[in-house]
């Protein structure tokens, strides 16, 4: 049997000491817990819960305590990968989709779940499948709140189990069939057609209510600039009349005046033998024949029959 000799005990001591010290040191390390900010640290102490550190220094019991959790307590996104899914009308479409969401409870999010990022994820797929399950195809594109509605929802109620709370989810995509996604295609590019050919005809039919507008504003406008003109020659004439008539007035008025003063019927009845001369002179010249009811060489005679007053007066109305 070999012989140890008591240089190779030494070292062996020593290498075991110096072992021995270094895992003392590794545990005295370990037992200094330095948290940052928005992060927990779960402390169990042989095996069961004993607290929860906040951020800050903290120590621990070398070979008692231990860091079991280390929950970040700020807001975190996670992938939902795609899943197909169908409708009420059996179309299959792909649906993903975004979670936000926090650790609020970070002990029930430690020990009332094995991986709660994982189980969100999978609730958000399946409660997705079973809300597209009610809708129709159109409506999956229009109904991208309620779908996430109803997983936050859904979510939340788990979330007071798994210590967390489920801030949004967003859809990012949903993707129908090749064969679908042309036949919509083609039905956008249909609508689109209608409404081009709509908005063409409204402005077809409101370029010719403003033609017929403008034609009616200009015989309107032609009719009254009409009316008006003749009502301007009518005025015109009434007052042309009116005027006549006061000077005839006027001159009558004088007239009289002049007949009631002295001498006044001496000189009506030389005007009117003046005119009547005239007169005379002018049948005297036509080769017509003309019978008078009167003698015309008398002309004494017809002036002492005229009455100037009755001139005047005008003819006396008859009984």
């Amino acid at each position: 049997m070999p012989i140890v000799s008591p240089t190779d005990v030494d070292a062996g001591l020593m290498m075991f000491w110096g072992l021995l010290s270094f895992y003392l040191l590794i545990k005295l390390a370990a037992a200094i817990r330095v948290v940052p900010t928005k992060s927990v640290c779960i402390v169990e102490r042989l095996g069961k819960y004993r607290a929860t550190l906040g951020p800050g220094f903290h120590t621990l019991l070398p070979f008692l305590d231990k860091v079991a959790y280390t929950r970040d307590l700020k807001e975190m996104v996670f992938d939902v990968p795609p899943q197909g899914c169908f409708t009420r009308d059996e179309v299959k479409v792909e649906v993903d989709g975004v979670i936000y969401l926090s650790v609020v409870d970070p002990v029930k999010a430690s020990y009332g779940v094995v991986d709660y990022t994982h189980a969100a994820i999978q609730l958000a797929q399946t409660t997705t499948r079973s809300v597209i399950g009610t809708l129709d195809l159109d409506r999956t594109f229009e109904e991208r709140n309620l779908i996430s509605a109803r997983v936050v929802d859904v979510l939340d109620k788990a979330g007071l189990i798994w210590g967390i709370r489920v801030h949004r989810y967003e859809i990012k995509n949903i993707t129908p069939p090749t064969t679908v996604h042309k036949a919509m295609e083609a039905q956008v590019t249909a609508e689109r057609n209608r409404r081009a050919i709509v908005a063409k005809s409204e402005g077809d039919r409101q370029s010719r209510i403003n033609l017929s507008e403008g034609q009616k504003g200009e015989v309107i406008n032609r009719s009254e600039g009409e009316m008006q003109r003749m009502i301007n020659e009518a005025q015109g004439k009434a007052a042309e009349v009116l005027a006549i008539a006061q000077a005839t007035a006027a001159s009558i008025e004088k007239v009289a005046a002049a007949i009631e003063q002295g001498g006044g019927d001496d000189a009506v009845r030389w005007q009117l033998a003046d005119a009547y001369l005239e007169k005379l002179a002018v049948v005297a010249k036509s080769s017509a024949k003309v019978f008078l009811p009167a003698d015309l060489t008398d002309l004494d005679g017809l002036l002492r029959t005229l009455d100037p007053q009755a001139l005047v007066r005008g003819p006396a109305p008859s009984s």
